[in-house]
């Protein structure tokens, strides 16, 4: 069974006399550990299919399952539980806290969690350690690089243990190089078990996926397998609760 299956999405949205059809009728399915680019121009649809498959908004019609479950039938709390266990955000803009720690930007998914402050402290510290900023902790975002940033950006999605990692334009406000150390993380995650779904524009990003998904107007046009170029040959050590 697929992790991830999507049969003939479609979604509108009204924006007063005019509908537009952001999707128009989108298969696909994601096995566990791919990792997966999704390339298009704006106003392809490729955002749209994001944020439904991070449960964030909902397919006009169509059907959307996650390990079996049916998200389209999901209340408000099942979703929310989805997006704090099952699923990691990293974002363009890092979207960080500037008056914040690193540590504290990474504990913050764990206080709408519920977890208590030691542990949230232990597992936002070893997600940190885990992607290169383990001296940076105390760390507010004004005193770290972009790529430091995005660095805790990517911690933060991974201090819930999620099985996906949802990544919109993660490079888009970095440069080439720091670029390809990201993707090099994102592969050591792969690696290590977890399944990324990838948005990017540019192709030498998207070279780093095992697989890439071309939309136009709401549609896939190509859906292709690749041997990835790898950012790193260094091997990646495990992360815990990738494949739990």
């Amino acid at each position: 069974m697929a992790l991830i299956e999507i049969i003939d999405l479609h979604k509108t949205y009204d924006t007063g006399d005019v509908q537009v059809h952001a999707l128009r009728g989108v298969t696909m399915s994601i096995e566990t550990g791919e990792s997966v680019a999704i390339m298009g121009s704006s106003g392809s649809g490729k955002s749209t299919l994001m944020n439904i498959l991070g449960c964030l908004d909902r397919p006009s019609r169509g059907r959307y399952r996650m390990n079996g479950e049916e998200v389209g039938d999901l209340d408000r709390n099942r979703l929310a539980e989805i997006r704090n266990h099952t699923l990691g955000f990293v974002f363009q803009s890092f979207n960080l806290l500037s008056r914040t720690s690193a540590l504290e930007n990474v504990e913050l998914p764990l206080v709408y969690a519920g977890v208590s402050g030691r542990e949230r402290r232990r597992r936002a510290a070893a997600a940190l350690e885990r992607v290169g900023l383990g001296e940076r902790l105390d760390h507010h975002p004004n005193q770290l690089s972009g790529g430091q940033q995005q660095r805790v950006a990517i911690a933060r999605a991974l201090v819930g243990k999620p099985k996906v990692i949802l990544a919109d334009e993660p490079t888009g406000n970095l440069d080439s190089q720091t670029s390809v150390e990201i993707m090099s993380l994102f592969q050591e995650l792969v690696a290590a078990g977890i399944t990324l779904i990838l948005v990017t524009h540019e192709a030498d990003i998207a070279a780093h996926a095992s697989r890439v998904i071309e939309m136009r107007d709401g549609q896939i046009r190509a859906d292709r397998t690749q041997d990835p170029v790898w950012a790193s040959p260094s091997p990646a050590p495990p992360w815990p609760g990738a494949s739990s």
